[in-house]
């Protein structure tokens, strides 16, 4: 069964750092490139971050909301989002998401789904004080 699976989200306060893990199974993930999502409430989901492939240049990418603050990162078997710098307004379900290729589409604009293809369970990061 080819899945992803996520974890490390949880309830830090403002300015606190979380690292989210993404393992996949049923799949060989350092063939592809990996993102992240997040969803609020009432929000539709935004592309966060992403990372392709160590076949292809292993380069990664960020929406304007998380740049300088979050850094994706990949072993073979696991891809990382440390989020550092955290505000109330990252809070949400956060995504991993498994593409088609090995390359990474825009995070952001009508294609940010574009060759998507394997959604994790989602992990909730709160932050709050």
């Amino acid at each position: 069964q080819v899945q992803l699976v996520e974890s490390g989200g949880g309830l830090v306060q403002p300015g606190g750092s979380l690292r989210l893990s993404c393992v996949a199974s049923g799949f060989t993930m350092d063939d592809y490139a990996i993102g992240w999502f997040r969803q609020t409430p009432g929000d539709e989901r935004e592309g966060v971050s992403c990372i392709n492939s160590e076949r292809s240049d292993g380069r990664t990418s960020y929406g304007d909301s998380v740049k300088g603050r979050f850094t994706i990162s990949r072993d073979k078997k696991t891809v990382f989002l440390q989020m550092d710098t955290l505000k109330p307004e990252d809070t949400g379900v956060y995504y991993c998401v498994g593409y088609t290729g090995n390359t990474c589409t825009d995070l952001a604009g009508p294609d940010k789904y574009r060759n998507v293809e394997i959604w994790g369970q989602g992990t909730l990061v709160t932050v709050s004080s």
